[in-house]
């Protein structure tokens, strides 16, 4: 389907992450609105995250770990796909770039989302690389045969990251996600196995998750979404596509850093893919 063929088209968007609820820290808020909107969305786990947790691993935790990102796919209404590749293992092979490729074409994919090749995690970084790899590959009808090759790169962009080197993020599209923070707020709690038993192990806070859902769900709300303040540069961004009056009473933002590799948007179809800035920002 070709891309630019006006709005009333739905737009097909595909976003990647290392680990099952990657892609949600950086997209589900974008990712709930495309989807009230009709438009079609899949996140992709790369791997299968068997091994992030203290104490639980193997077959068991990927099961576990499929299951809270089908659960989380619902609760924002996107399909969740989990490769069964296994976590702190993955590599930059040609062997999982043509299972990324068969995902973008098969997606038939306008804008692809994906986390930079700069990252504390070795899952991050490769699946970084993994998708760069794949900006133009898409199209190359002998790459990957069994899937029809795309006619036209899709455009592809980074999700936002606070790393400062080589290059800090440059935040090309930046979201307000006030009015779906609840659906984000939900997908994220959806990964019981993450947020409240190994990331806040690995923090050395596991005694301070309560116990009962509902506080439970507020305390993730304070300590993973709320002590994230919007950066200068993402701020700046929400008035550019917002204006100044709008943009100053956003509180949440999700952004993203086009990737040179693929189509190179201009304003124009970054606002068809991005349907939800108005006409004239003021």
């Amino acid at each position: 389907m070709a891309f630019g063929m006006g709005q009333e088209r739905k737009i097909n968007i595909i976003a990647f992450g290392a680990h099952p609820d990657d892609c949600d820290g950086r997209a589900a808020g974008v990712g709930a609105k495309w989807a009230a909107m009709g438009h079609h969305v899949r996140f992709v786990a790369v791997t299968n995250g068997d091994a992030g947790h203290q104490s639980q691993g193997g077959g068991a935790l990927a099961r576990r770990r499929r299951a809270e990102a089908q659960e989380a796919g619902k609760r924002i209404g996107v399909e969740y796909i989990v490769l069964d590749n296994h976590d702190a293992e993955l590599l930059p092979t040609l062997e999982v770039r043509q299972q990324i490729i068969r995902q973008i074409r098969q997606w038939n994919a306008d804008l692809v989302l994906a986390p930079r090749p700069n990252d504390y995690h070795p899952d991050h970084r490769y699946t970084g690389v993994l998708l760069q790899d794949c900006a133009y590959m898409v199209t190359v009808p002998n790459v990957a045969p069994d899937t029809p090759a795309l006619r036209k790169n899709p455009v592809f962009m980074y999700f936002q990251d606070g790393f400062q080197k080589p290059a800090p993020f440059t935040p090309d599209i930046a979201v307000g996600i006030d009015d779906v923070i609840e659906k984000k707020l939900g997908a994220l709690d959806a990964h019981v196995s993450q947020f409240y038993e190994w990331m806040p192990w690995l923090d050395g806070i596991l005694e301070q998750v309560p116990k009962e859902a509902g506080a439970r769900k507020e305390w993730l709300r304070k300590q993973y979404m709320d002590s994230r303040e919007t950066t200068p540069a993402v701020r700046q961004a929400l008035v550019k596509w917002y204006g100044q009056e709008t943009a100053k009473g956003m509180k949440y933002a999700e952004a993203f850093e086009i990737c040179e590799y693929g189509k190179r948007p201009s304003e124009a179809e970054l606002r068809q893919l991005f349907p939800f800035f108005p006409a004239n920002p003021r």
